[in-house]
């Protein structure tokens, strides 16, 4: 009768079991964690990217000629004619509570409200026609011509519904030879709320 040999029919132990799925869940942890910063990172490139482009079309707006619409009289001067959009009345959207973990679908006519006064984000020729995550405000103070002058720009985001809001501002100020300097970094503040 042939004798059996079973060294070679061994299994895995239950310690080298357990091993492995202590292994495995913490590369599951690590894999979520690096999901959810991505996911927050991909969330937060929009009040980046609609930041820079509201200070982009300040930079144009203070560019664009501004001055009356009549002929000007021979051998007479206009005054200086650069200036930034005046402050916008009112936030897209209204209140930090239809951001509050949960995107929101603005209307071309809350980014418009200021269209007959040509000022805020009318004047800038900004508008977000997609969902968006964070609330956006526009202000200036001065009169927007003066060297000193200055424009803030922000949005404010709750991508977690827990009622603290994070901040990116970005902003920038007429200078004394009447150039609009744009700050070359944006302000944030707990960017991952």
């Amino acid at each position: 009768m042939p004798s059996r040999d079973n060294r070679g029919a061994r299994g895995f132990t239950l310690i080298e079991l357990m091993i492995v799925v202590a292994i495995v869940g913490i590369l599951a942890v690590l894999a979520a964690y690096g999901v959810r910063k991505y996911v927050t990172n991909a969330k937060t490139a929009e009040a980046r990217s609609s930041l820079g482009s509201i200070a982009r079309d300040e930079a144009a707006a203070f560019e664009r000629e501004s001055m009356a619409s009549t002929v000007l009289a021979m051998k007479t001067t206009a005054n200086r004619s650069r200036r930034m959009c005046p402050s916008a009345s009112a936030t897209v959207p209204a209140t930090s509570a239809s951001i509050q973990g949960k995107k929101y679908q603005s209307t071309v006519k809350e980014w418009n409200v200021d269209e007959g006064t040509n000022a805020g984000f009318a004047c800038l020729k900004f508008e977000m026609d997609q969902p968006q995550y964070y609330l956006y405000s526009y202000s200036i103070t001065g009169s927007g011509y003066n060297a000193g002058d200055s424009f803030v720009a922000a949005a404010q985001g709750d991508l977690n519904g827990d009622g603290v809001l994070s901040l990116f501002q970005i902003t920038g100020s007429v200078s004394p030879s009447y150039i609009l300097n744009v700050a070359p970094n944006m302000l944030e503040v707990r960017p991952d709320e």
